[in-house]
């Protein structure tokens, strides 16, 4: 991970801001995903897929400790978002049924 020594607060600002818009890309893009793997399940109960969302979170929150950053910072960001990813999924599949 490279970091860019700011020398000055709009410079840092300006580098967050960039950071947030490249966060918001990724989660856009994770999404789309979510998306298309709708279409390779049939019921509410595998979207739901308990056992895999315990290991995504695992698997970030073992990240977040190797990159010196609150694990339950990162848990509770992946938990919101993959809250709102599963609504999003079970909308999809639902759409995909209706056809």
């Amino acid at each position: 991970m490279e970091i860019q020594k700011c020398t000055t607060l709009d410079e840092a600002r300006v580098a967050i801001d960039v950071v947030d818009r490249e966060i918001v890309e990724l989660i856009a893009r994770r999404n789309e995903y979510i998306k298309q793997i709708a279409h390779f399940k049939t019921s509410v109960e595998e979207v739901k897929a308990e056992g895999r969302i315990s290991d995504v979170i695992s698997k970030v929150r073992a990240q977040a400790i190797s990159l010196d950053l609150s694990p339950n910072l990162i848990n509770d960001l992946y938990i919101r978002m993959i809250d709102g990813m599963v609504e999003s999924e079970i909308e999809e599949l639902n759409n995909a049924k209706s056809f």
